[in-house]
C-alpha cells in the first residue's frame, strides 16, 4: 500500500522529521521559508495530510481552492486561530492541535517576560553590551519588585495554571483571574487563585496582568485603549498568548506616557512585523515568539501531531481534534 503523502510547511526538529519520513511519504520544507497562499493551495491539492504551523494562514480561500486532496490539517501548536475552522468543517477537513506538551515551557516564558520587564533585563543587557556601564551605584536602573505583588491572569487554562504555581510558590504572588469558562472551585482553591467576575476587575486590581486567552475575532484587541486605561498606574502587561489580543498602538501609547511601567511580549499582531513604537521603547521586553521553543517541547509537539495523523489514517478519532 502506498504511503500517505504528508506535506510539512516548516522545518521540524530532526527526530520528528525522521519519524515522518519513516511513516509517510513526507515532503519536507528544506528551505524553511513560510509558504504563501499559492504554495499552501498546492500543498492541499497534492497531500493527504498537511502539517501547518502558526505562521501559515490557512484561510477559506486557501482551503476552497479546488481540487483539494487533503483530509486532515495536523497543526504543530496548540493555537489554531490561523486556520479558518468554519471553512475546514464545511469542507470535511479534520483539524487537530498539540495541547499539553507545551504547557510548562510556555509558562516558563511567561515568567521570564514578567521578570525581564519588571527588572529591566533586556535594557540592562543592552546597556552593558554598549559599554555604557560605569559600575554599581545605588540609583542605577531601578526596576520593580515582583515578590508579593498581585498577578492577574486573563484566562485560566493549562498555561495560566502552570504560571500560577511558578508565581505563587516561587515569588509569593497573590493570584487573581478571570475566565469565561472557569475551572472547578476546588481547583482554584487548591492553586490559591481568586476568581474575578470580569476582565475589568482583574485589570483594576493587578500589578502584573498576563494574557492566557485564545486569539481570533472574539478576543481581538481584548486589551484595547479603554481596558488598558483601567490598569493600575505603574502596572505591567505580559503576553505569551496571541498577538492580536492587544491593541499594540494603545499599548505603546500607555508605555510612552508612563501610565504603564512596562510590558513583556512574546507574540505580535502582525508578526514577524513588530510595531515600530514598541521597538523604540526601552520599557518593553521583547522576545521572538519563543513560548514553546525548547528542544524537548518542540520534539514532543511534533510527535503529538504525528500521533493525530496516525490515528486519523487508521480510521480512529484523533486525540486532539478541534474541528
Amino acid at each position: 500500500m502506498a504511503k500517505a503523502v504528508v506535506i510539512v510547511t516548516r522545518r521540524w526538529p530532526q527526530e520528528t522529521e525522521a519519524r515522518l519520513q519513516e511513516l509517510f511519504d513526507a515532503r519536507l520544507n528544506t528551505d524553511d521559508r513560510p509558504m504563501d497562499e499559492a504554495r499552501l493551495q498546492a500543498a492541499l491539492r497534492e497531500a493527504d495530510v498537511v502539517l501547518p504551523t502558526v505562521s501559515d494562514r490557512i484561510t477559506a480561500a486557501v482551503l476552497e481552492a479546488p481540487p483539494g486532496k487533503t483530509r486532515i490539517l495536523a497543526n504543530f501548536g496548540v493555537g489554531f486561530n490561523h486556520i479558518d475552522i468554519k471553512a475546514a468543517k464545511r469542507l470535511g477537513i479534520v483539524v487537530t492541535n498539540t495541547p499539553e506538551v507545551l504547557t510548562d515551557c510556555t509558562a516558563d516564558i511567561a515568567m521570564l517576560l514578567l521578570l525581564g520587564a519588571a527588572r529591566r533585563g533586556s535594557e540592562g543587557e543592552r546597556h552593558l553590551r554598549a559599554g555604557d556601564w560605569t559600575g554599581w551605584r545605588p540609583t542605577h536602573m531601578l526596576g520593580t519588585r515582583v515578590s508579593g505583588k498581585t498577578l492577574g491572569l486573563i484566562g485560566f487554562g493549562r498555561i495560566a495554571r502552570a504560571m500560577t504555581k511558578r508565581a505563587r510558590l516561587g515569588f509569593d504572588m497573590r493570584i487573581i483571574f478571570h475566565d469565561p469558562y472557569p475551572p472547578p472551585t476546588e481547583l482554584a482553591q487548591e492553586l490559591q487563585a481568586e476568581a474575578r467576575n470580569s476582565v475589568e476587575e482583574v485589570l483594576r486590581e493587578a500589578d502584573f496582568v498576563s494574557l492566557h486567552c485564545p486569539g481570533g475575532k472574539d478576543t481581538r484587541h481584548l486589551l484595547n485603549r479603554e481596558r488598558i486605561a483601567m490598569m493600575k498606574p505603574g502596572a505591567f502587561l505580559i503576553n505569551s498568548a496571541r498577538g492580536d489580543v492587544i491593541d499594540e498602538a494603545a499599548l505603546a501609547a500607555a508605555l510612552q506616557n508612563g501610565q504603564l511601567a512596562g510590558a513583556g511580549l512574546d507574540v505580535y499582531e502582525h508578526e514577524p512585523e513588530i510595531n515600530a513604537d514598541l521597538l523604540s521603547l526601552e520599557n518593553v521586553f521583547l522576545l521572538p515568539h519563543l513560548g514553546s521553543a525548547s528542544h524537548e517541547t518542540r520534539v514532543a509537539m511534533g510527535m503529538r501531531a504525528i500521533d493525530n495523523v496516525q490515528a486519523f489514517l487508521s480510521g480512529q478519532e484523533p486525540p486532539d481534534r478541534v474541528a
